[in-house]
């Protein structure tokens, strides 16, 4: 990428409408190899940019998904102890077996060896402990992994790294003075339009705008889940597949799930729409 504006078209024609500090942080993270790490609510496109950076950018999405108790081994790697069991029962002759043919390569491990070949997603990082985020920060300092039995396997060239939180709880000093960071907010209503209209172009734009609204509208209220720009895209998905063209009270009530996905939210927001 040659400028901030040659990854916006880029990503334009991935079919994502990065705006310009969005697209400004992930040109600086990518020409100085610096990992980008997304703060925002959920739904806002943050898990999007890494799939369709490796789209335009034509690399292998490798991605780690986070979640409470996620360890060492579920990241990095791990040996596959059936088939050496298997293999110790069934040899006629001595060989190693935590050679390389037995390691069960997980997401880490296969984005070291990946190199700038892949673009590797850490997502939700902030719903993993303090341990592996400690643990996270020390591969991506020097990308390389050592395995006792094998050896060291460094990457040439790091890969992008693109690591998302939702903010569920506080990342450490340390892991964002590391990485190039951007928090992504709602959009502002015309920006929404055009994100839906760019990613589902067959949808009518008058449709559109009274999507938009009502979803506005909603994240107003004191939703446990607030909608994101996903939910805008489904809900007027679902209306366009219904052959609908306006959003009247029976309307609403047959297809808020698309967007609502709590129940005391459904309540709330069948109210508040009614009303309006």
């Amino acid at each position: 990428m040659n400028s901030v504006d040659d990854l916006t078209g880029k990503l334009r024609g991935g079919g994502y409408l990065a705006d310009r500090g969005l697209a400004t942080a992930t040109f600086v993270a990518l020409s100085l190899n610096r990992p980008l790490l997304l703060e925002g609510e959920v739904g806002v496109g943050k898990t999007e940019i890494a799939k369709v950076l490796a789209t335009v950018l034509g690399r292998d999405l490798i991605r780690l998904q986070c979640h409470e108790g996620i360890d060492t081994n579920q990241a990095l790697y791990e040996w596959d102890y059936a088939r050496q069991l298997l293999y110790m029962r069934q040899a006629t002759e001595v060989k190693a077996v935590f050679g390389p043919e037995f390691l069960l390569e997980r997401p880490l491990l296969h984005a070291v060896r990946a190199g700038d070949r892949a673009v590797l997603l850490i997502d939700e990082i902030d719903r993993a402990d303090d341990e592996f985020e400690a643990f996270l920060l020390e591969v991506l300092s020097d990308f390389q992994v050592t395995i006792p039995e094998i050896g060291t396997i460094k990457a040439d060239k790091p890969p992008l790294v693109v690591l998302t939180s939702n903010r569920t709880r506080e990342l450490h000093d340390a892991l964002k003075r590391r990485c190039m960071y951007h928090w992504i907010d709602y959009p502002s209503a015309e920006r929404e339009i055009e994100i839906v209209l760019l990613r589902q172009p067959d949808i009518a734009e008058s449709l559109t705008r009274k999507v938009v609204e009502a979803v506005t509208r909603l994240r107003k209220l004191d939703l446990a889940k607030p909608p994101g720009v996903a939910e805008t895209i489904d809900w007027a998905r679902t209306l366009t597949l219904l052959g609908q063209t306006s959003l009247t009270p029976d309307v609403l009530d047959l297809t808020l799930g698309a967007v609502i996905k709590e129940r005391d939210d459904l309540d709330l927001a069948r109210a508040s729409l009614h009303d309006a």
